[in-house]
């Protein structure tokens, strides 16, 4: 698949062979019973190396995967609440609030008015806020809540490690 008449050469210990034709290229790969793999086709003149392509191709999917296994994907779960919430309900919301920071998701807490409910937003906003003081040793806000149409809204991030451990131990004065 190479199309230049001549190549620099690495050898399969990574030591230069230098600028050779394409021909001589392919005979001193198939000396060493390995493949000639082009690097850099843009190069002039174009860079190949003598190797084993198919464990190249398997280290590299290797190297994929692990980085993917210690990948984790952050999602934004969403909870609604309504200004007229019972208390057992709202323990219920928390809960699942805490559960989902835990698992280091992002979640959106979406307060519903509906009809008249938007004469008393104050009761809504004050729900918010508490479950957003509930939560502080979990996540902190984004940003401060915001009112969009009929929803009142804010997006609590999960609290790294390194906040965690400030926020459970406060440091001490020394003086």
């Amino acid at each position: 698949m190479i199309r230049s008449a001549e190549v620099r050469v690495i050898g399969p210990e990574a030591e230069q062979l230098g600028v050779v034709g394409i021909k001589r290229a392919i005979d001193l790969a198939r000396e060493h019973e390995l493949d000639l793999v082009e690097i850099s086709p843009s190069a002039k003149p174009p860079v190949c190396r003598i190797m084993d392509y198919s464990k190249y191709k398997y280290d590299q999917e290797k190297k994929e995967r692990r980085i993917k296994r210690h990948q984790h994907v952050i999602h934004l779960k969403q909870i609604r609440l309504k200004p007229h919430i019972g208390q057992g309900d709202y323990q219920v919301k928390l809960k699942q609030v805490i559960g989902f920071l835990d698992k280091k998701d992002k979640v959106k807490i979406n307060m519903m008015y509906q009809g008249r409910e938007m004469m008393h937003q104050e009761l809504g906003r004050d729900i918010v806020e508490r479950m957003v003081a509930d939560l502080s040793g979990y996540g902190e806000p984004e940003k401060a809540p915001l009112l969009e149409g009929k929803v009142l809204s804010v997006t609590i991030a999960p609290i790294t490690a390194d906040k965690k451990k400030a926020v459970e131990q406060p440091e001490e004065d020394n003086t």
